[in-house]
């Protein structure tokens, strides 16, 4: 498909009467509108803002390239705008902006499409091509002169010779990605093999663009290579760099800093990479395993962890009006308190283990894998799995679609655009869905009905014993099915007036994140600065007997921080057995501590130790982290 095709002289405008960067957007949306390529104007211009609020599309040199990828779209198109006079639109160089190309993709473009598109943003890198455009006096001269432009980068593009199997040092490499995949990173490619070969440099650009990933970097490449330039402000596959010397600029100082780059790579200065994850085989897609499964995890984790600090503090604080103060049938009830409560427990707490599955079903399967793995993430937290069968959700619907990526390779290219909207969410979600109920919740379900079953027949024949297994429990799943097992039973007992029981289920779902918070204090260099920050945070839920709090750094490093959390609370509920502490209320944390039966200070005493315990073995167990970039 040619760039003709895509715009047409109903949506050439040569003299555009915009003085600003909305009015300009406004025209252009305008334009395509009446011309009939949007189904929804304003979603359509919501989206090319939202677009705009990442960075400028005003590329510099005159030129910007305002677009968006979306529904509202109802046929692929181009606007054309001139204005002689130049419109500020917020460019990179600070310059007025005289060509405009508005580009509108809709959301099942297929292949074609995007790539004639992307082919236009290569185009506008030629100064003559851009001259001339400046200088068109009628719509017809503007098709003719991309029309003429066009041919000839497809004549270039099929006489490009590829790199030279040298052992040249001067091998240079290097990977362009923006958010859409449609302007920046073929224009940053552009860019960057432009100067290239006018320096004289071998140089080899992957592109991550909205049609895949093009002209792949080969494992015998970047052995080869002097370095790698990643200009990209999206993730890309990293862990086959691991260990090469590799610069990482945003997507836009491969457009406008080409040189600059490709020297600091000839000449060394570009730092070593290190992968967190360790290397893996340039084959592998950035859709399946080779990011490995630590980097899933952490992109479930950072995206859930807002919804556990946010709601963990709005239910602690809603505490501070009285423990039950969210029952209108309380004596102590209060309607703030309720709100907080309502917010913080039944919507902030009810989405966190959605959420930790749905991104860790996107970073493994891209956009696709977000919606199988969210709903399976959904069944866990909905039907008694909890934490371990949001987990166990999340990996499930990423990699199902991955499964179903293989599957429909091989449809027609016409046909590609069926599969991000409807047969990877259609069938994602039915087989992730199925496998849940059919062979994760039911299962989940018999272990805490058999947990609780066992807890209950030994009663408190053997005190110690039973707070030991009781504090332990609140610490192996963090707010999963033997969490919530031991956290029932501790109920059961209090409804029968035995409040030892509670006791140690408190103390031990306080002394995790306590001990997690404090060993983040004490061995600063054990962890990141951003769980340093959360280990703050974990200060104020493990005091409010949020254990979930911890969930963080139990998915992050399962092997070293559950067991050192299901022996610190282990301890602290041994402990409250053992000074013949009772608890009556069934919530509370540090604000029910003046109110149990026997020594309120022996109760915090138990939790601390329990706490210093964790914190300690954390400290041994947890190897140092390297100064990371």
């Amino acid at each position: 498909m040619k760039i003709t095709e895509l715009l047409g002289k109903d949506t050439i405008i040569l003299d555009l009467k915009s003085k600003t960067k909305t009015e300009v957007i406004d025209e252009l949306v305008d334009k395509l509108f009446s011309a009939g390529k949007l189904n929804d104007k304003d979603e359509y211009k919501k989206c090319i803002l939202k677009r705009e609020s990442e960075f400028s599309t005003g590329i510099g040199d005159g030129i910007a390239i305002p677009h968006a990828k979306t529904a509202a779209v109802k046929t692929p198109a181009l606007a054309f705008g001139l204005s002689n006079e130049g419109i500020d639109y917020d460019s990179l160089d600070g310059n007025p902006a005289n060509i405009f190309f508005m580009i509108a993709a809709s959301e099942g473009a297929n292949n074609e499409h995007l790539e004639t598109l992307s082919r236009l943003s290569t185009m506008l890198m030629d100064s003559n091509f851009k001259e001339g455009l400046l200088k068109a006096k009628s719509a017809d001269e503007v098709l003719t002169l991309i029309n003429n432009q066009e041919e000839e980068k497809l004549e270039e593009a099929s006489e490009e010779i590829q790199t030279k199997e040298t052992n040249s040092k001067d091998l240079v490499l290097a990977v362009t990605a923006c958010p859409t995949g449609i302007a920046h990173t073929y224009m940053s490619a552009d860019s960057l093999k432009s100067k290239a070969k006018e320096m004289g440099v071998d140089i080899k650009v992957e592109t991550n663009g909205s049609t895949g990933v093009k002209n792949r970097l080969t494992a015998d490449e970047i052995e080869r290579a002097a370095g790698i330039i990643v200009a990209a402000d999206k993730q890309v596959e990293m862990a086959r760099f691991d260990g090469k010397k590799v610069l990482q600029v945003p997507v836009v100082d491969g457009i406008k800093r080409p040189e600059e780059l490709i020297n600091k790579v000839l000449s060394g200065d570009a730092p070593i990479y290190k992968h967190e994850g360790g290397s893996s085989s340039s084959s592998e897609s950035s859709s399946g395993g080779g990011i490995g499964i630590y980097k899933h995890l952490m992109n479930g984790i950072s995206n859930m962890l807002p919804f556990v600090v946010g709601g963990g503090i709005l239910i602690a604080i809603s505490f501070m009006f009285g423990i039950k103060a969210y029952d209108p049938k309380d004596p102590t009830y209060n309607y703030f308190a309720k709100l907080l409560n309502d917010i913080g427990s039944g919507n902030a707490f009810s989405l966190m283990i959605p959420v930790l599955a749905g991104f860790i079903g996107m970073s493994i399967a891209d956009r696709p894998g977000f919606a199988p793995a969210m709903v399976g993430g959904y069944i866990a937290s909905t039907n008694g799995a909890g934490f371990i069968g949001g987990l166990i959700g999340g990996f499930l619907g990423g990699y199902v679609v991955v499964f179903l990526k293989k599957i429909f390779a091989k449809l027609p290219e016409t046909l590609d655009g069926l599969k991000p909207v409807l047969i990877y969410p259609l069938l994602g979600i039915f087989i992730t869905g199925a496998i849940m109920f059919v062979a994760i919740v039911g299962p989940v379900k018999s272990i805490n009905l058999g947990l609780q079953h066992w807890l209950s027949g030994m009663g408190t024949t053997n005190k110690l014993i039973l707070g030991l297994i009781l504090g332990g429990m609140m610490a192996i799943d963090m707010g999963g099915p033997i969490n919530k097992a031991g956290f029932a039973f501790g109920i059961a007992m209090i409804s029968s007036g035995n409040y030892y029981p509670h006791a140690a289920v408190m103390a031990g779902g306080m002394a995790a994140p306590l001990g997690i918070a404090l060993a983040t204090t004490l061995f600063k260099n054990k962890f990141t600065a951003d769980e340093r920050k959360s280990g703050l945070t974990c200060y104020v839920l493990g005091a409010c007997f949020i254990t979930e709090g911890a969930i963080p750094f139990a998915a992050g490093d399962p092997t070293r921080v559950i067991p050192s959390c299901v022996i610190g609370s282990a301890i602290a509920g041994a402990l409250t057995m053992f000074f013949n502490i009772g608890l009556p209320a069934p919530h509370g944390g540090i604000f029910v501590i003046a109110i149990v039966n026997g020594n309120p200070l022996l109760y915090l005493l138990s939790i601390i130790i329990g706490a210093v315990v964790t914190a300690i073995l954390l400290g041994i167990l947890k190897k140092p982290i390297k100064a990371q970039e």
